[in-house]
């Protein structure tokens, strides 16, 4: 066995411990009945999520990344069954018997003391599970996602405002770009990453790297906005069964939807509830519309006169620079992410302004591909040529095939580790309880 350097151990419990630190943020925002309540089917609640994360970390990482050839045991081998996600669908978490808030809060310290002490010796061996300390990022990864996922069921919950964060950057730029798009050349390009370099902890999903022909398109320069979006209510938009889908119309006539999700009309104005607190929309007009749906999306783009942009298109736009004809990491180069250059991590609470990330934009000028809203594409999920499942089946490979819709791009709820270019996200196009949104695309 090789031990990793102190350089690579470093930061691989910084980030492990920057996930915790959100974790923690999340869960001490309320008490220990709100931690216990559902506050939607759709979300599990609170208290699942962190020893959930516990018994990830626990299964994968404890008991296979110990140095030696014997298994190791685990923390709490006894209650796998009760936090594998894949078997217990959210609906029915809470009629499992849990651990309490204390107890799942004291698992996730004795796991992460562990886990800790393990990577103080920890190092290559020739397994995959260890190269270049791929079990430590995908543990932060995991954690990461849950922790977007426990963002939005606050989003969700009813009450006073339990989180606070700083104000968005202002835009300079944002009525110049709105309503704009940009011409792609297309051309063959470089999709998808090898596990290897920065990308060494990409997910089996993006995997591997393969040539792909794409043709010229256009593609709007910003997401569409809350501004664009109302005009699209007013003018009946739910209304219009021409615009929709036969699935699409089914879903919003069946659940009454007559605009995005925690919209509602007071004193002759739109206005959205933002984790507890009541905006009018007019007010964040110029931030990317959020909590709709891929049914909504598709709708609005039909209205619009345009579609929405297929997987592979959005990342080309995010990583092609078709001055040299390379794929890059980000938009901006290969550098990653910071508070300049992209709305992740949590850092806001909500999007910024169309255009307040200008050193963030694509060399052909499209802004804000990775941060603010995740962006529904027009794909559906299968995997790369040449996909292998690593190191579990149940990440990816089960849901390909389905009904699901591709997301690109992260939102303001990612975090860094996870805010790849190349980074794979799936939903079910009736979902909106997400931190959703869209940009459009045309043909050429």
């Amino acid at each position: 066995m090789t031990r990793y350097p102190d350089e690579l151990r470093a930061r691989l419990a910084e980030e492990l411990a920057t996930a915790r630190r959100r974790t923690q943020v999340l869960t001490d925002a309320v008490d220990d009945v709100e931690l216990t309540r559902q506050h939607s089917p759709l979300m599990s609640p609170l208290h699942w999520d962190v020893a959930h994360i516990a018994n990830m970390e626990d299964f994968w990482l404890v008991r296979r990344a110990t140095p030696g050839d014997e298994p190791t045991v685990g923390v709490r081998e006894d209650i796998d069954h009760l936090y594998d996600a894949f078997t217990n669908p959210r609906a029915g978490r809470p009629q499992l018997p849990l651990l309490d808030p204390t107890e799942a809060r004291a698992y996730g310290r004795s796991v992460r003391e562990r886990t800790l002490e393990i990577l103080e010796q920890a190092g290559a061996d020739g397994r995959p599970l260890l190269e270049d300390g791929f079990v430590y990022g995908m543990i932060a990864q995991h954690e990461q996602q849950h922790v977007e996922t426990m963002l939005a069921t606050h989003q969700l919950r009813v009450g006073a405002p339990a989180l606070h964060a700083e104000e968005p950057p202002r835009s300079e730029l944002a009525r110049e770009l709105v309503g704009t798009e940009v011409f792609h050349p297309g051309g063959r390009f470089t999709m998808g990453v090898d596990p290897v370099g920065p990308d060494v902890y990409a997910l089996d999903n993006e995997r591997p790297a393969h040539a792909v022909e794409v043709a010229p398109f256009h593609l709007d320069a910003v997401p569409t906005t809350n501004g664009e979006y109302a005009r699209f209510v007013d003018d009946g938009g739910y209304a219009r069964r021409e615009l929709w889908s036969d699935a699409g119309w089914e879903q919003i006539t069946t659940a009454g939807w007559s605009a995005p999700m925690t919209w509602e009309r007071l004193d002759g104005g739109w206005h959205r509830t933002s984790f507890g607190r009541r905006e009018a929309i007019a007010d964040v007009a110029d931030q990317p519309v959020m909590h709709v749906c891929f049914h909504e999306a598709a709708a609005y783009a039909r209205w619009a006169g345009k579609r929405l942009p297929t997987e592979v298109e959005w990342e080309y736009a995010a990583r092609v620079d078709p001055s040299s004809g390379t794929s890059r990491r980000f938009p901006w180069g290969d550098g990653d992410p910071t508070a300049e250059l992209a709305n992740l991590d949590q850092r806001h609470l909500q999007p910024a302004p169309v255009g307040a990330y200008p050193k963030g934009a694509s060399p052909l000028g499209v802004h804000q591909l990775v941060g603010d809203v995740w962006e529904w594409c027009d794909s559906g999920f299968e995997g790369y040529p040449g996909f292998a499942p690593f190191p579990y089946k149940e990440y990816s490979e089960v849901f390909f095939g389905g009904d699901f819709r591709m997301l690109r791009g992260s939102s303001f709820g990612v975090g860094a580790i996870n805010a790849r270019t190349t980074f794979r996200n799936w939903d079910l196009p009736i979902r909106r309880q997400i931190f959703s949104g869209f940009r459009l695309a045309r043909d050429a």
